[in-house]
């Protein structure tokens, strides 16, 4: 993509982000201009995929919707249909059901208090 600068010039903004993708980031996230997590000498500690990874696998109440490497289990087929078991909340997702429940308890005082009012 080329624009043109404020001197008339014209950049090739693509080729100038691809340059200084490994550059170090101006602030005090210790990332470079890609969002990899670097270590003082500039060496990649955790890739911005690998960081955005982990970020969504906490959030996510759906435990299928991550994606896990697992090494396939060597057991043998059973008969018996087992009950399926409901994840455990994280305390993240317990804090979230909680302040939606006080939402919920807000929304019916407001709707409650305009009836009221008119």
């Amino acid at each position: 993509m080329l624009k043109r600068s404020a001197q008339g010039k014209m950049v090739d903004i693509n080729a100038l982000i691809a340059k200084n993708e490994k550059t170090r980031a101006v602030g005090n996230m210790s990332v470079n201009a890609r969002g990899d997590l670097i270590d003082a000498a500039g060496n990649v500690i955790k890739s911005a995929n690998d960081r955005v990874s982990e970020s969504y696998r906490k959030t996510v109440g759906n435990k299928s919707a991550n994606v896990v490497k697992k090494k396939p289990e060597n057991t043998k087929p059973t008969n018996k249909v087992q009950k399926p078991v409901e994840p455990e909340l994280t305390p993240e997702e317990k804090e979230l059901e909680s302040n939606l429940e006080d939402d919920l308890f807000i929304e019916e005082i407001k709707k409650s208090e305009t009836k009221n009012g008119k």
